[in-house]
């Protein structure tokens, strides 16, 4: 297939999904979680949960990388733009997360901070080159798909010889997320959560590759299987993981051979390395704090760092009791289990960064699935939503 309208083709997810129902064993269950909060997207947006078998169960993983930022972080970033002479440029779903004290990005500049939203690294570079007289903070959040930009920006700065730019950095591992969530109580002990297998990450798996998730699969004995972001791509994932189950098989397997290899993006590996190292610890929302996740400047590129350029200290608070992000994230709720979803926290009105992030699961049901119990199971068609063409 070369065009995007094939990956969405009615006739071919509705084999698919035919093929799936044989496939699946009736006296057993499978619950299989999808990482990667643009696969939770794609799975309500073109109903992929209404083709699949009654058995298979879809679980929420913590792959959104604005979800997952601690309230703390997010309030080191207000307190970065409070401080005068200093520009703090974001991506966009950062601004309207909420942080303690009812306090947001989007509130300070209203407030007249000088906050920016950016759509690139290369912007924030750009703002320091017009404002030498500024301080210009990139606010870098993501797992490995946007950490290679942060590093490509640091050495731009460098070869500039810009003075006054750093980056207050965020970035996180999804395969330290992972482990987290398979030795965590709710997996090992309690059996709040069960999860058979994984959907891996593809725009990740694009960088990292496919070589690391070989670990959880051997020691893990958890079959991943590394999905497109298209229906038909998240529909072959399920029935790969679903055959490997039936078969007795814990395996990597790559549906997404036309983005990701067994070994990645060298390139952007390299670099990552060379600019970026090891935290001993970062503290992950919903996860708590999660050993060796998180990377932080290296002290070659320390002038470039903003936690070592300015006094910021991260402050432990407290999350809102109402809000069920947490929960949502480790894959214990769903959103509809959350008292205040739909009602008080809407995307107008968020209380959680599930609702304010586009990859965000409460954002997704709010956007495709908020209407499920007025509309009844009479109403659904159980293909119609899985189609561009035929």
């Amino acid at each position: 297939m070369k065009y995007i309208n094939e990956f969405r083709d009615r006739r071919v997810a509705t084999a698919l999904a035919a093929d799936l129902a044989a496939e699946v064993d009736p006296a057993r269950e499978y619950s299989l979680m999808e990482f990667c909060g643009g696969h939770t997207h794609a799975i309500f947006r073109y109903g992929v949960q209404d083709l699949l078998p009654s058995n298979v169960h879809l679980v929420h993983g913590p792959g959104c990388p604005v979800c997952v930022l601690p309230i703390s972080r997010l309030d080191m970033a207000i307190e970065l733009a409070e401080v005068p002479d200093v520009i703090l440029c974001s991506y966009g779903d950062m601004l309207r997360v909420p942080g303690s004290r009812k306090r947001s990005l989007l509130k300070s500049r209203a407030q007249g901070r000088d906050v920016r939203m950016v759509y690139s690294c290369a912007e924030a570079i750009q703002i320091a080159q017009d404002n030498p007289d500024k301080e210009v903070v990139f606010f870098a959040i993501g797992f490995e798909t946007t950490t290679p930009p942060t590093a490509v920006a640091i050495k731009q700065a460098e070869g500039l010889g810009l003075k006054n730019f750093s980056v207050f950095c965020n970035h996180v591992l999804t395969p330290s997320a992972i482990q987290s969530i398979l030795d965590s109580p709710d997996v090992r002990k309690l059996g709040n959560v069960r999860v058979d297998g994984f959907i891996g990450p593809s725009h990740v798996s694009t960088i990292i590759g496919s070589r690391p998730y070989d670990f959880f699969a051997q020691e893990y004995q958890r079959p991943v299987v590394i999905a497109g972001f298209e229906p038909l791509d998240v529909l072959q994932a399920i029935g790969m993981l679903v055959r490997q189950l039936n078969e007795g098989r814990a395996e990597v397997e790559n549906q997404f051979t036309r983005g990701v290899t067994h070994a990645g993006n060298i390139k952007a590996q390299t670099l990552v390395a060379e600019i970026f190292e090891l935290r001993r610890s970062f503290e992950w929302r919903g996860l708590g704090v999660v050993p060796y996740s998180g990377l932080r400047i290296k002290k070659d590129y320390a002038a470039f760092d903003a936690e070592v350029r300015f006094p910021l200290v991260q402050k432990p608070v407290h999350e809102n009791k109402a809000c069920e992000c947490g929960a949502i994230l480790r894959g214990v709720k769903k959103p509809t289990d959350c008292k205040i979803f739909g009602t008080v926290c809407t995307p107008q009105n968020p209380i959680g960064s599930c609702m304010v992030s586009s990859e965000g699961a409460c954002a997704a049901y709010y956007k495709y699935r908020r209407h499920e119990a007025v509309i009844g199971a009479e109403e659904k068609n159980t293909s119609a939503n899985v189609v561009v063409g035929g």
